[in-house]
């Protein structure tokens, strides 16, 4: 059962901590924080992104209808209950009139707190998923449109230029949680384009007896059933088109042109984008033909980076290569992975190295070795923790965006032509890097 996380904001020390030992006795919630001010309670909540804020409304510094305006501008995920010894009227319509969603008078009896707190979260919890919901059937029927005009599925490519930053585990949970939200059982599918180590059916668990590998000799004939043949079904509908079970094979995907000159990869791809509305793909550290080849064809780029000094210069080095290639900035998503590992940067210093954070994955690297050796993605087996509802967000991010993208952007992405192997990516990328 996912716990409901509080936080207090009260200037009187001993009310926080009555409210706090009052709070430990219920399974279901767990107080995250608490604050002597408004201005300390709402960086609290900016950290934590509390479910539930306890808020005094008397406090000297910045009184609490002032600080529930200013942290719900923040945290708009956060519902507000107002404490007050005051029950006036006027006090309970100007605490409505910031964005509060209850209000109790001092002293509430613990059942009337606790209940308050369970209906406030459970109010916002049904909302959510009516809008969830609204943008799943706008989606919906936008997909339709585009499939009765014949246009091609989003690709959304998850990547970094510095290995070892979870970009498997995040494509792969990724994927999962984009399921969910269609409303089709094929709507996604899932690409390893690490060719050489993908490392996607060992986090999924799925057998490496067919791989994009089997495409190789019939790439002159690919469609869609064939293209059906040769995919893993994972146990949550995903679709899976795996990486070659050895290296070499790889080389023939890369190297064989198919009769219209294209590299069979650039086939592969074309006939996913036909069969599927959303495309997930998994990459390799280094930018190649490939990679460029998944770039040119992405709705969104999913850029991945761990809180170090190495990941985050090669990130923005990245980010200076797709200026040049004309990528748009705002279909970048920058995701921080074990966004609070101990003596790592803070998200502030690498906003102000790069661009806004999209999402934080927070560091649990129990949770995530375990999901890795057993085959069973996080938002799976440990679906109530911190880490995994950070992707889930992420893939409510992505699913809206995806859904925003107006009909010019998709024309343009639609009418982009992949660019096969054979000099011409890394041309490309040798002419961007050469203009100044």
């Amino acid at each position: 059962m996912e716990k409901i996380r509080v936080l207090i904001i009260d200037d009187i020390g001993e009310t926080r901590e009555n409210l706090r030992k009052l709070l430990s006795f219920e399974p279901d919630v767990e107080v995250v924080g608490a604050a002597g001010s408004g201005p300390t309670g709402i960086e609290l909540a900016k950290e934590f992104e509390p479910h539930v804020v306890l808020m005094d409304i008397n406090m000297p510094e910045m009184d609490g209808i002032t600080a529930t305006g200013k942290l719900l501008e923040q945290v708009p995920t956060a519902e507000v209950v107002m404490l007050s010894v005051q029950g006036e009227t006027d006090y309970l319509r100007r605490a409505m009139l910031a964005g509060a969603r209850d209000y109790l008078t001092k002293p509430a009896s613990a059942d009337e707190l606790v209940n308050t707190i369970r209906r406030v979260y459970e109010l916002a919890k049904s909302q959510a998923d009516s809008r969830r919901a609204a943008v799943r059937r706008a989606g919906a029927a936008e997909r339709t449109r585009k499939r009765e005009r014949g246009r091609e599925g989003d690709l959304v490519v998850v990547f970094s230029p510095k290995g070892g930053t979870g970009c498997t585990t995040l494509a792969s949970n990724l994927s999962l949680a984009l399921q969910e939200r269609s409303v089709s059982e094929r709507d996604v599918a899932l690409l390893d384009g690490n060719l050489q180590f993908g490392d996607v059916g060992v986090m999924l668990d799925l057998r490496p007896d067919r791989s994009v590998a089997d495409l190789t000799e019939r790439i002159d004939e690919l469609d869609g059933d064939l293209l059906s043949t040769v995919m893993s079904t994972h146990g949550s509908g995903v679709r899976v088109l795996l990486a070659p079970p050895r290296p070499e094979a790889a080389e023939s995907l890369l190297a064989r042109q198919s009769p219209e000159g294209s590299s069979p990869m650039a086939t592969i791809l074309g006939m996913l984008r036909k069969a599927y509305d959303v495309i997930v793909a998994d990459t390799w550290s280094w930018i190649d033909d490939l990679t460029l080849m998944l770039f040119d064809a992405a709705s969104l780029i999913v850029l991945v980076v761990t809180p170090d000094i190495p990941a985050v210069k090669s990130a923005r080095l990245f980010l200076e290569l797709a200026s040049k290639l004309d990528y748009p900035m705002e279909n970048i998503f920058l995701v921080v992975n074990g966004a609070d590992r101990r003596g790592g940067l803070q998200s502030s210093q690498i906003e102000k190295a790069m661009m806004p954070i999209a999402a934080e994955i927070p560091f649990d690297e129990r949770a995530a070795l375990g999901a890795a050796n057993r085959g069973v993605p996080l938002i799976e087996r440990e679906r109530n923790r911190p880490i995994s509802e950070s992707i889930v967000h992420l893939a409510d991010v992505i699913y809206e965006r995806l859904s925003e993208v107006d009909e010019e952007q998709r024309a343009q992405a639609s009418s982009q032509e992949a660019r096969g192997v054979g000099g011409t990516g890394l041309l490309r990328l040798k002419e961007a890097f050469s203009r100044r």
